[in-house]
């Protein structure tokens, strides 16, 4: 209300007229009288029934107090009625939130009940912070500022669960779903490029791994249609990525053939030159 009638009766004419006329007015019963009747809606009841009822304090104010209290809300909510408190204070004696009401939880949180009559002015640290101040950073920040008056956290690179910088050769530890190599985190070792962690958020699959329900998983090429090995009799075993073909126990590994060992023994009858064991190879 105030803010609504500071620049009424201006009328950008007579200059000396209006600075004597608006200082009359500036300080006016009619002024305020304007303002108490533009407060509350007809229809809000609650609003009405408060402004009855302290109708005598505004009025002492603004005819009386206001030049040695020039702040309404200071005078009217916190030391008169008692139920606010300054910013930066809390419950019911104001007390100094955690941290100073300067700067309540270092600037990095909110104080339980800042502004009010209640709360136990605990900090409730913003995203990034913890400790009883707010001063402290959480996994997947670093401290990027810190003095005696300031303390900074910064995101950590989305790979890293610490950190000491903002880059992937910054983490202290890997976020769950990437992996260390070659002294920084990469992503999930199924993925060639990522958009986040773990085997569902590749951008594309690494040789011997596809797509399946979303997520880069490992092909078994044993179990393919097209045998993966070509020698006859040979063993197929599925590897990460790949695969292996291994003739069966005892059998000879020949050129384009597992051998059983009575035929193997045949030909060796035939052919007196002996191939080196799979273990010398």
């Amino acid at each position: 209300g105030m803010v609504d009638t500071a620049k009424k009766n201006f009328g950008g004419g007579n200059t000396a007229w209006e600075e004597k006329t608006l200082s009359k007015y500036e300080s006016s019963e009619i002024r305020l009288l304007e303002i108490l009747e533009g407060l509350c809606e007809s229809s809000d009841f609650e609003c009405n029934q408060m402004l009855e009822a302290q109708e005598e304090h505004l009025e002492a104010w603004w005819l009386q107090l206001k030049s040695e209290y020039p702040d309404l809300f200071e005078w009217f909510c916190v030391k008169t009625l008692k139920v606010c408190c300054s910013p930066g204070t809390y419950g019911p004696d104001c007390l100094a939130c955690q941290g100073g009401s300067q700067r309540p939880c270092s600037g990095n949180g909110h104080c339980s009940g800042d502004g009010s009559r209640q709360g136990d002015g605990s900090c409730r640290c913003h995203r990034g912070y913890q400790g009883p101040l707010c001063t402290d950073c959480m996994d997947g920040y670093f401290s990027s500022l810190r003095n005696e008056t300031h303390s900074i956290c910064t995101a950590c690179d989305e790979s890293c669960k610490t950190c000491s910088g903002l880059t992937n050769r910054d983490c202290g530890e890997c976020e769950v779903g990437w992996v260390l190599d070659e002294g920084a985190c990469e992503c999930d070792s199924s993925c060639v490029g990522c958009t986040g962690e773990g085997p569902g958020n590749c951008k594309e699959c690494i040789p011997g791994y596809a797509r399946e329900r979303g997520q880069c998983a490992d092909v078994d090429e044993c179990s393919l249609a097209e045998k993966a090995c070509a020698k006859k009799d040979e063993n197929c075993y599925n590897t990460p990525g790949s695969y292996v073909c291994v003739c069966p126990d005892g059998f000879e590994e020949t050129e384009d053939a597992c051998v059983p060992p009575a035929e193997a023994e045949a030909t060796e009858g035939e052919n007196p030159t002996q191939l080196p064991s799979r273990e010398d190879l």
